[in-house]
Parts: C-alpha cells; sequence; structure tokens
C-alpha cells in the first residue's frame, strides 16, 4: 500500500499564508496527481484531487449509482456503511464505506509546517473500505470531506497523511471481491469543529453527498 507525505502548497498564502511547496513526487509509486497534499480555499464543492470518478458498475455504464447503491444526499451515522459506485483507473466497481471516526488533531500536529499552520487544526476520518462489487480496484484511493455543524464546508481541503495519528492507505495491488482496507482522509479547520465526513464523488453524488455524522 502507499502512502504520501503530507505538505501544502502555495493555493491559499492570501487565507492562511501557508506557501509550502507540494510534494506530490515523493509518493512510492509516483503517482503524483492523486497523491500531493493541499490546503486551498473549498469553493462550491470543488472535488479533490484526484483522478477518481463514480459511475456504473461496469466499464461504459451510465454514472447513476446501482440499485443497491445508497441513495444520494443519504445521512448517516459513523459507525454506518455506505454501498457507493466508484471509479479508479478507468474501471468502474462498487465500494462499501464505514466511517469509524471522526478524531480531532491538535495544532502541535501541524508543527512540520511553523508559524504558516498556525490555528489550523486537522481531524482525522477513519473508515473501513471494502470492495462489494465484482471488478478488480486494485490500488484504489478514497478521499472523504470533513464538513463543519450543519453540514456547512470548512473552506479548506488538507490531503495527505499525519504518519500513526492519520494513516492514508491505498486498496492492496490485489483488491477484489470481498477484500478490505483501513485507511484515513484528512481534514482541517480554522473555525469550529469537523463533525462530519461526505461522500461526493460522481455526479450522482456531487450535489448530493452521502453524508457520516458524529454522535
Amino acid at each position: 500500500m502507499r502512502k504520501a507525505r503530507i505538505a501544502l502548497t502555495a493555493a491559499l498564502v492570501t487565507t492562511l499564508g501557508l506557501g509550502l511547496t507540494a510534494c506530490g513526487g515523493d509518493t512510492e509509486d509516483g503517482a503524483t496527481g492523486k497523491e500531493k497534499a493541499t490546503t486551498a480555499p473549498d469553493p462550491g464543492k470543488e472535488s479533490p484531487s484526484t483522478e477518481a470518478t463514480d459511475g456504473g458498475e461496469n466499464e461504459g455504464g451510465d454514472a447513476q449509482p446501482a440499485a443497491d447503491a445508497t441513495a444520494p444526499g443519504t445521512e448517516l451515522k459513523v459507525g454506518e456503511k455506505a454501498v457507493l459506485p466508484f471509479e479508479y483507473s478507468g474501471k468502474k466497481g462498487t465500494l462499501a464505506i464505514t466511517v469509524t471516526s471522526i478524531d480531532k488533531g491538535a495544532e502541535a500536529d501541524m508543527a512540520r509546517f511553523g508559524d504558516k499552520a498556525k490555528g489550523v487544526t486537522p481531524y482525522f476520518i477513519k473508515m473501513k473500505v471494502e470492495n462489494v462489487g465484482d471488478t478488480d480496484l486494485s490500488r484504489a484511493y478514497v478521499q472523504l470531506r470533513g464538513l463543519l455543524a450543519g453540514n456547512q464546508s470548512t473552506g479548506l481541503s488538507l490531503i495527505g497523511d499525519i504518519p500513526g495519528k492519520c494513516d492514508k492507505e491505498s486498496a492492496p495491488a490485489e483488491f477484489a471481491k470481498g477484500a478490505s482496507f483501513e485507511t484515513c482522509s484528512l481534514a482541517a479547520s480554522k473555525s469550529g469543529d469537523v463533525t462530519a465526513a461526505e461522500f461526493d464523488e460522481g455526479d450522482a453524488y456531487s450535489d448530493k453527498p452521502v453524508i457520516w455524522t458524529a454522535g
């Protein structure tokens, strides 16, 4: 499984003053597009910087979820499972995602970024991901977005990992039906607690995400 080092881009210098360089090229398999960590504005539910988009179960299928998929707009509690269409590297399948916890980190976890990261608190969205479709989605990478109370955007996107606290993993080299792995998505906030996580990948879910709420 691959891991990405966390880094911050200069995209939000005017807001956060985080002018550090992304290290997308430091991944173990060289997949720079998905693996760089970013802190950037989140206007109008902009998608995270991954190459995956969601669709049907088979290649060439439409973008609507299958009949047994969790309906767009569904709200779940942490610990509950959602069945979701997922596409990775041109392969379309179905994943079952269970958010197991949303843990608050500390500003000190951002110490590697020095004074430029003051006021940024990380949150760790931990999940179990299971392949429940017929497509082998090897090396698939899943990213969820954190939300504030009332399902409001945090205004920030933080992609990467904090080793030992939020370890970002991809699916194993063989990830067929019945296989599973655990991973973590980083969220970040400058005001308010992150109390929910959302899946908003693909046309069917971009405007009506599936949301897990804590508590």
